[in-house]
């Protein structure tokens, strides 16, 4: 009887390793750049009228989270799997709506514009958009309802 075959690995290092290696070479977004776009986003973002009130309601130990947000961006962008959390349960009942989430979103790109290369800004800010859309309706759906989108625009 002919052995039972074995299906390949889904995910090699060596794969992630050349995604990275081609994102990094096209984007310039490297693990040094993307902690200084966390970092510099979550400045403004405690600074800011409409998100800074959400955040200081809820994060009082902020090296944490940097940390956290950091990791998440890693995995996002460079495939690196340093990110293990659960983002839909993280966001359930915060006091947002889609004008905070587009605020947010606004913010987000700024900071990337004024952080990363063009080619790196363009790449983080579409994750972004695909993971607010994302975000708000698995937040929405296990809350029982629907999204309240705001127009892309």
């Amino acid at each position: 009887m002919p052995e039972p075959a074995h299906a390949p690995p889904i995910a090699r290092p060596d794969t992630a390793a050349a995604f990275a290696a081609e994102v990094i070479a096209r984007t310039g977004l490297t693990e040094e750049v993307l902690a200084r776009l966390v970092h510099r986003f979550y400045a403004r973002v405690r600074q800011d009228a409409v998100l800074g009130p959400v955040f200081a309601a809820r994060i009082t130990d902020w090296p944490p989270h940097l940390a956290r947000m950091c990791a998440f961006w890693s995995s996002v962008v460079l495939m690196s799997g340093r990110y293990h959390g659960a983002p839909v349960s993280a966001h359930q009942g915060l006091p947002v709506d889609a004008d905070h989430v587009a605020r947010w979103l606004a913010l987000f790109g700024e900071t990337a514009r004024d952080t990363c290369t063009a080619e790196g800004a363009v790449l983080v800010e579409e994750k972004a958009q695909r993971i607010a859309r994302s975000l708000q309706f698995a937040v929405a759906a296990a809350a029982g309802g629907a999204p309240a989108l705001r127009p892309q625009g």
